[in-house]
């Protein structure tokens, strides 16, 4: 298939809009903020430009190849993916959408801004995805994956993932 002249940035990102990220299944890749920026050509397609959320994070290659089998599914060829690193990826990226997602799969969004002086102050105060409660307490600076913080509440006694700022 050939390049549409039908096809726009807005109809690109809808058809992304389906793309989950295989670490939070709750969050598209819209959602986190990765799509960085989508270009339409006649001789080359469209190309998606992503950043990852985390230098390194195994979750990357998984995207991009569901970024291309999505495109594919709809008829979207040629299609390519671009990673960029700058400007890096920032917790600030993720939609309000986004950090609502993350609540409620039970994962609580960043809060504030990034600062890489947590790991000599104190933990964030964050609330509870469970129950909303603010006494909570991190007990350990790694969770299930690496961008996240182990937090436990003291009223609901849940344990649940904090998706540290960056």
């Amino acid at each position: 298939m050939t390049v549409e002249s039908t096809w726009s940035k807005e109809f690109i990102l809808d058809i992304l809009s389906t793309v989950t990220d295989p670490e939070i299944p709750a969050l598209t890749v819209e959602d986190l903020g990765v799509i960085r920026e989508i270009n339409i050509s006649p001789e080359n397609g469209v190309e998606v430009v992503i950043t990852p959320t985390y230098s390194g994070c195994p979750a990357m290659k998984t995207i991009e190849v569901n970024i291309l089998a999505t495109l594919q599914e709809a008829g979207i060829s040629p299609a390519q993916v671009r990673t960029i690193l700058a400007p890096p990826w920032t917790t600030d990226w993720i939609s309000d959408a986004g950090r609502q997602k993350l609540r409620e799969y039970g994962i609580a969004p960043p809060v504030g801004s990034p600062d890489k002086g947590t790991l000599f102050s104190d933990a964030p105060s964050v609330d509870c995805p469970h129950c909303g409660s603010p006494h909570t307490e991190m007990i350990s600076q790694f969770g299930s994956t690496p961008c996240k913080s182990l937090y436990k509440c003291s009223d609901c006694l849940e344990p649940f993932d904090y998706f540290k700022c960056h």
